[in-house]
């Protein structure tokens, strides 16, 4: 397999789970800011900044991978 193919597939799955690491930690907390306000779950507007910020950071990195493998093969 090509080092650039390989690179971008570990950046994809890096990516991947950096965006699901950063929801599931973001979704815990609104809950229990939720129950400690006796109130339903929602997103507040930095929480969706947050989440969105590190998706944008994340669709760079498989490209950034691909340049790395392929450079440094």
């Amino acid at each position: 397999m090509h080092p650039a193919m390989k690179g971008f597939l570990i950046g994809l799955a890096v990516a991947l789970l950096l965006i699901a690491i950063e929801y599931f930690m973001v979704k815990k907390a609104v809950e229990e800011r939720a129950l400690a306000r006796h109130k339903k779950p929602e997103f507040e507007p930095t929480d969706k900044r947050r989440i969105r910020t590190l998706v944008n950071f994340c669709l760079f990195l498989p490209v950034g991978f691909a340049l790395a493998f392929w450079l440094l093969d």
